[in-house]
């Protein structure tokens, strides 16, 4: 990359300054700096440098996403949906479709990826969005909800049932057709741009279906969400790191009974499960990142257990923050206040816990030694 990662993150840190409380309130990161950070390559860090990427491995990416996770998680949804579309698009495209896309992405244009349905959160098998051919092109119909950056996309991918399996498709969402209909007031991330998406009739060039050709859809779905998860895991470290930040300075600074706050034992024992979450969140993001840039077969279980863990430690230590801070931290704005509603989202997206463990428990069966 054309400036070393210390860089890059001071870079991110001066942009958003102290304006994640605003974006939080208004629920509206400004456009304009948004594709700013695109065209720099700063949202989809993992992009190969001959597309105008980072060219970053998993560990690079996952402490960078963690730093932007600390600043704004919105910000850092919005750099995971750009990633996500970017993985999408490099390995499920054509060398052509690569050629096409991933410079756009790295040029400036935004983009959100289109999985879950109505009738179809966590079971995909359930989509009901199609995508069929006609003549020389392909006609996409459906409705996704709950699209993270859907509102600031230029480009939307878009997973559905396509001959006798499942594609992706790329739609840019100013195609005739496409309703980008913005939700309001979402519990976490609410400047993270989540929208449903109507797509009906939407005519498209053949060669907008990524590779061409239908896939199974536990494998198409794997494929796309494995960044969405390793990002999300690194950004809920980014999210206690910057709990802890906030509640030893906090514990540190403010006096009960004539002592520190940290000098009271219940306090105390809260700064160390805090301390101890984010040992553990960044433990576990550490392993699956070098399962993944070592090529490792552990990698799908690991990014699981990473996602499920980080997450779950996110939500609990969030949780532990805000008590430490008491009203302090119980307004709306304040770092760890928006950090409590954006942990708990963290547990929903990508898989949610129960979704986690469930994969967790099928591995752990199927290990050997296992009954």
């Amino acid at each position: 990359m054309g400036e070393d990662l210390s860089s890059a993150m001071t870079s991110v840190t001066l942009r958003v300054g102290d304006l994640a409380g605003e974006w939080d309130r208004t629920g509206l990161i400004p456009p304009d700096l948004l594709r700013e950070l695109g065209a720099e390559g700063r949202l989809c860090a993992e992009v190969p440098e001959q597309y105008g990427g980072w060219g970053l491995g998993s560990m690079h990416s996952g402490a960078y996403t963690a730093h932007v996770g600390g600043l704004c998680s919105s910000l850092r949804s919005v750099m995971t949906s750009q990633g996500m579309a970017a993985w999408t698009i490099q390995r499920l495209g054509t060398a052509e479709q690569a050629a096409a896309h991933l410079p756009r992405l790295t040029g400036g244009a935004l983009a959100a990826v289109g999985f879950s349905e109505p009738g179809a959160g966590s079971d995909l098998a359930a989509m009901t969005t199609t995508v069929r051919r006609d003549g020389d092109a392909v006609v996409v119909d459906g409705h996704k909800k709950w699209v993270t950056a859907a509102h600031y996309a230029d480009l939307l991918v878009i997973v559905g049932r396509y001959e006798d399996g499942a594609a992706a498709v790329v739609v840019p969402a100013d195609t005739p057709g496409v309703r980008i209909e913005r939700i309001d007031d979402p519990l976490g991330c609410r400047a993270a741009g989540h929208a449903d998406v109507h797509l009906d009739g939407v005519r498209l060039p053949a060669d907008s279906v990524l590779g061409g050709h239908g896939l199974p859809p536990a494998l198409l779905v794997t494929t796309a969400l494995a960044y969405g998860r390793m990002s999300v895991a690194w950004g809920c470290v980014g999210i206690l790191r910057a709990c802890l930040a906030a509640a030893t300075a906090h514990a540190a600074g403010r006096e009960q009974f004539g002592r520190p706050l940290a000098e009271h034992q219940l306090v105390a024992g809260h700064l160390a499960d805090l301390y101890t979450a984010e040992q553990v969140a960044a433990r576990v993001c550490e392993h699956a990142s070098r399962c993944w840039d070592e090529g490792s077969p552990d990698q799908v279980v690991a990014t699981v257990l990473a996602k499920h863990v980080a997450a779950t430690q996110a939500a609990r230590g969030a949780a532990t923050a805000v008590q430490v801070l008491a009203s302090a931290g119980s307004r709306d704005g304040h770092a760890v206040a928006r950090a409590y509603r954006d942990a708990k989202l963290m547990e929903i997206i990508e898989g949610s816990n129960e979704l986690c463990r469930l994969m967790l428990a099928q591995h752990a069966l199927s290990a050997p030694g296992a009954p």
